[in-house]
């Protein structure tokens, strides 16, 4: 009901509200053609449509799978198995067991010697392991603004991976502006875009284990997303339109942003990390934002510093 209230609070601060007025999606030839119309924030029909090649579409995964700690778990305990079984016996009595979300190590050892380098050994080896596990699964380890070691979807390598992927749709939003605009024309359309495709809310990013995070083609696919979601998205074309641009991902609590560096304008809500400046911009829709603009829950998060940043390469 909390959510729901502040879901709601966020959209009536603005009195615009992004509205899709048409999607259809067509596959034929490799590739799939998108095609949108929506209202922006003038109340005018914008429409846009693009080609994507589905073999790039297809290179990451189409759905993030919810993390599982006890799977995870599994996953380092095979491992360390492997690893216990290129020591000798005789030197040292080895025992790893699951229990749930744990992995227990005990080994014992006459030789003081052996026994601290196989101790050793086997905590790098449960690391790699671990580190192995979330790199195949697209998740990556994350500090929350309240200082909790939490589990997350990789969002910036998501990013990364699909910016190439989208640069028809990034360049299909460059031709609907004049070509000497200023960069907040493309965005503010974009943004217009994004904020209409349907909102699904995210559930808590500590603790939902991934659950409800679409990768970009999934949103795509489904015509439907979280912020997480539509800030990946948004981040990917935004860096296949300023590939040299510094921009930074802004992970609220409950919540997402980005920060792109520019030239900010009176009135135009930043931050600042690492001697940039970033100019914030709001994705999530549905209610109509333009650049350096923000909600009030956002607004709130961010002036009480409840942010942490994750770079755009």
């Amino acid at each position: 009901m909390l959510r729901w209230w502040l879901f709601c609070f966020m959209f009536a601060a603005t009195g615009a509200i992004a509205e899709q007025t048409a999607f259809k999606k067509n596959t034929a030839g490799g590739q799939t053609t998108y095609q949108y119309k929506w209202l922006d924030a003038q109340d005018r029909i914008q429409s846009v449509s693009f080609a994507l090649d589905n073999k790039k579409l297809a290179a990451g995964p189409r759905e993030q799978k919810n993390y599982r700690p006890e799977l995870a778990m599994r996953y380092v305990t095979v491992e360390l198995l492997n690893v216990a079984r290129q020591f000798n016996p005789k030197d040292a009595n080895i025992q790893i067991r699951q229990q749930g979300d744990k992995v227990s190590i005990k080994v014992k050892s006459r030789n003081k010697e052996k026994l601290a380098v196989i101790q050793g050994q086997l905590a790098q080896a449960k690391e790699k392991a671990f580190n192995d596990y979330l790199h195949q699964h697209y998740y990556t380890r994350y500090r929350t603004s309240f200082n909790q070691e939490a589990i997350k979807p990789d969002h910036i390598r998501y990013i990364n991976e699909m910016t190439g992927t989208l640069i028809p749709l990034s360049q299909a939003f460059y031709e609907k502006v004049d070509a000497q605009a200023d960069a907040r024309e493309y965005f503010n359309i974009l943004l217009s875009w994004v904020q209409s495709i349907p909102y699904d809310a995210l559930d808590n990013r500590a603790q939902s284990n991934g659950s409800g995070f679409a990768p970009p083609a999934q949103l795509l696919a489904e015509n439907r997303g979280d912020c997480d979601s539509k800030s990946v998205l948004t981040a990917s074309i935004a860096r296949a339109f300023l590939p040299d641009t510094a921009m930074v991902l802004v992970l609220l609590p409950d919540h997402a942003l980005l920060g792109i560096a520019l030239t900010p304008r009176k009135g135009e809500r930043t931050i600042k990390a690492d001697g940039k400046t970033y100019v914030l911009i709001e994705p999530t829709g549905p209610a109509l934002y333009e650049v350096g603009k923000i909600a009030p829950t956002s607004e709130f998060a961010v002036a009480q510093k409840k942010y942490t940043l994750e770079e755009i390469q």
